[in-house]
């Protein structure tokens, strides 16, 4: 009988345990920061062919970070991405996607796979230990933010279905 006593001990205590992780930031940048510029080389390889975030100030952007072998984060980037293709035929909104891939050549197959239709997306082969990883306080998985005109993030972790009301 002392034994059900701990159990149960052990049991409501895991339980508030899950309960308060449940609660924790997820750790990155908040809505209201401004959104940290980086520089990021291009898929061709030339040294001079380079994207910086600053560049696409006075637009929206849609910056999403993900992995190929996150299999939310690859699932929320294409359908983002679909997303922008169909709510936003004009292109006011600017996707910039960041992959930390170890391998290019995965990432090209994901890209293709996904139907990932952006000129600016990107690996980071350095993966977490990049400056971008820690740039943007990515500790725990993967996210994506919402830009305005001067690089203000309006929106965090949008679904496709939000970035569509928003587009409209």
């Amino acid at each position: 009988m002392k034994y059900v006593k701990w159990i149960f001990v052990v049991l409501l205590l895991s339980s508030l345990t899950s309960f308060v992780e449940k609660d924790k930031p997820t750790g990155g940048l908040s809505v209201g920061d401004i959104a940290p510029d980086f520089t990021i080389q291009t898929m061709s390889g030339e040294p001079t062919a380079v994207c910086d975030l600053s560049d696409l100030r006075g637009r929206c952007v849609l910056l999403s970070f993900w992995a190929s072998y996150d299999a939310h984060s690859r699932m929320l980037n294409a359908s983002l991405s679909n997303a922008l293709r169909m709510a936003d035929p004009n292109n006011e909104v600017k996707m910039v996607s960041v992959s930390f891939d170890d391998y290019r050549s995965v990432f090209k197959e994901t890209v293709r796979k996904d139907q990932i239709v952006t000129p600016t997306c990107f690996v980071e082969t350095e993966g977490e230990s990049s400056a971008i990883f820690r740039k943007y306080l990515l500790n725990r998985g993967f996210t994506n933010y919402l830009l305005d005109e001067n690089g203000v993030i309006i929106a965090r972790n949008i679904s496709a279905f939000e970035l569509s009301s928003y587009l409209n």
